[in-house]
């Protein structure tokens, strides 16, 4: 079972959120998926290097573009080299392409996520949201590991110094309640793997399950 159907990854689109690898799994997704892709962000992403880019605001580019190479990243031109929202409505590209990826979060390159009322910006036509966390913020401090470690202390009752357990990081995803799916990521030692079946257990009494392993070196991921 490859990832996008340990997933459960539809047509249509896919809201990806959390941090600690929301774009390697973009990237896995996109190889896996057997038709054709458009990757995009609500917020704001780096280009995609390895897949042409369209900045055109014109659907008919984008067409054209997908009737040549089955992966696109679409997009508007950002700060700091990076992508925004494209300009053909989202809902508008699930028309162009049999795949949607929206990455609809922000994290700062940190392993762990919490959300202000703002966030995470998903599509009102998205039908699946999966929620990435990094299991490389397991034992770091909560003011170290999680980007908006006030929005978490707020939301779990941490304090900023507290070490993130597997526990303490499941819950906030829980009270949260913003994804169908979990996936976790930099899983590669034992003793990550038993840290990550102790962040499932939390997660699986609220009927979640989770996919974890490592993004960039697993060729399958496992469900635990």
């Amino acid at each position: 079972m490859n990832i996008p159907q340990a997933l459960g990854v539809r047509t249509g689109i896919t809201s990806i959120i959390g941090s600690g690898g929301k774009t390697a799994l973009m990237e896995r997704l996109a190889r896996e998926l057997p038709g054709s892709v458009i990757l995009c962000t609500t917020t704001h992403i780096f280009p995609f290097s390895q897949y042409p880019l369209i900045l055109s605001a014109q659907a008919q580019d984008i067409q054209q573009e997908l009737s040549q190479n089955r992966i696109v990243c679409v997009g508007r031109p950002g700060p700091e080299g990076k992508l925004i929202s494209p300009a053909v409505p989202i809902a508008q590209l699930a028309e162009l392409a049999d795949y949607v990826l929206v990455e609809a979060d922000g994290a700062r390159h940190l392993p762990l996520k919490a959300h202000e009322p703002h966030e995470p910006v998903i599509p009102r036509e998205s039908n699946q949201t999966i929620c990435v966390a990094g299991a490389s913020g397991f034992g770091q401090a909560v003011e170290a590991a999680v980007h908006r470690p006030s929005v978490f202390c707020r939301l779990t009752g941490a304090q900023p110094t507290d070490p993130v357990t597997p526990e303490l990081a499941a819950q906030g995803i829980l009270l949260e309640g913003l994804a169908q799916q979990i996936l976790l990521n930099q899983v590669e030692s034992g003793t990550d793997w038993a840290l990550a079946r102790r962040f499932s257990h939390v997660l699986h009494s609220a009927g979640l399950q989770v996919l974890a392993g490592n993004l960039r070196t697993d060729t399958t991921l496992r469900r635990l």
